[in-house]
């Protein structure tokens, strides 16, 4: 049950995590909107258990980070982390209501169920344990915004804790793994590229630059590339995909066929392997267009060309099958097997400032981002028992 006022849900009780669930999904926290109304929640909520939550906001403060710590401040935990953002629901066909938890066959349906506020629900739910217990090592719970759109806001978060002398020894991601543990998985860079072209009438068009046809050429480098990364490596067989792909996914430009087009945009994306430098194929994509297409127009208008701007990027995850966190997620779970996925987390980013990280999670991510999203009863009840048994772990440590 939720009380309202206004906009706000009113926290009512938390058994299992399901009136914590529902009150999370309550907030449309779409990554184009402000997480605060959630944030301010979520801080009243610990402060009734005497934690006291760190804020981190955007430039425009109308997000933010959180970060609290249960325990011990002088020695190294664990941090729990997870996004508070989800994606759109626009043009979707929903049966049930978004920002409604439903709970139905054994499912919970709604936005942000399995991706990722379910996990935040456990985490939050077993507040009052950790709280109560004598742990010897600190829980840390990191709650981020703007994740969907390239693990954006949890830099600021990130920045502070690389200047803590006592830095959390390791964190897990509560990202939807099936409560598989995952240690790795691929790293993104994002690119937008507009190329600038010379528009005439197209009765004259060897006295313009076509700015499409520029655009396509590179497009096709793109493409080239992305083959040899296919057939000639890296390769990881631990990912479904088991190499790096390129990906162009849009492109614009033009206005009507008799006007060669002065001006043309699009967007590609690197996926890589942890092992596999972005970095060096971006450099490589950005020498072809100066070398090989740019002079050609230049010769006709000196002013066009290409403009590239990075749009996004996280790293990738590649933890040590012998790091400790690995080994006491084994204990905790049952788990033996230790898996890798394509899809990106914050993870990456903790084990670059030096804390290694760990995937694991309730849910299908094949779930995430759909119609209907949801999570079975049954993966947040597993999910109940890790946090529990970390508790007991980090207690008895």
């Amino acid at each position: 049950m939720i009380r309202s006022s206004g906009d706000t849900p009113e926290l009512v009780g938390t058994i299992g995590g399901s009136d914590l669930f529902k009150s999370l999904i309550a907030f449309d926290t779409t990554s184009y909107r402000s997480n605060l109304a959630l944030i301010d929640y979520v801080r009243d909520y610990l402060s009734q258990y005497g934690v006291k939550s760190k804020l981190f906001f955007s430039d425009e403060r109308n997000k933010a980070n959180l970060y609290a710590t249960i325990g011990p401040d002088d020695r190294p935990g664990i941090v729990l982390s997870g996004h508070t953002d989800v994606v759109p629901v626009t043009g979707q066909d929903w049966q049930y209501d978004p920002w409604r938890a439903t709970e139905s066959n054994s499912r919970i349906y709604g936005r942000g169920v399995c991706d990722m506020k379910g996990f935040i629900s456990v985490v939050l739910s077993r507040v009052p344990a950790m709280a109560a217990a004598e742990l010897q090592r600190p829980i840390h719970i990191a709650l981020s915004y703007d994740e969907e759109i390239g693990c954006v806001g949890v830099r600021s978060l990130l920045a502070y804790l690389a200047t803590l002398d006592v830095k959390p020894a390791a964190c897990i991601v509560g990202e939807p793994t099936n409560m598989q543990i995952v240690s790795g998985h691929k790293g993104k860079l994002s690119v937008h590229c507009q190329v600038r072209g010379y528009a005439c009438h197209s009765a004259l068009a060897p006295r313009g630059v076509n700015a499409v046809e520029a655009a396509a050429k590179l497009v096709a480098f793109l493409s080239e590339m992305a083959e040899r990364c296919r057939s000639e490596g890296p390769i990881d067989h631990g990912f479904d995909v088991p190499y790096t792909t390129i990906h162009t996914g849009l492109i614009r430009g033009g206005t009507v066929l008799n006007i060669v087009p002065g001006e043309c945009e699009f967007e590609f994306e690197f996926r890589h392997l942890p092992a596999d430098d972005p970095d060096d194929r971006y450099s490589a994509v950005k020498a072809f267009a100066r070398s090989c297409l740019e002079p050609a127009m230049q010769a006709v208008r000196p002013e066009t060309g290409f403009v590239f701007a990075q749009r996004s990027r996280f790293a990738g995850l590649d933890t040590d099958p012998g790091a400790e966190i690995i080994a006491l997620l084994k204990r905790l779970t049952g788990e033996r097997r230790v898996g890798k996925v394509g899809f990106g987390t914050e993870g990456g980013e903790f084990d670059a400032i030096g804390i290694p990280a760990v995937v694991c999670g309730p849910g299908s991510i094949q779930q995430a981002h759909r119609p209907d999203e949801f999570v079975t009863l049954e993966q947040l009840e597993r999910c109940e028992i890790l946090i529990d048994r970390l508790v007991e772990e980090l207690s008895n440590a």
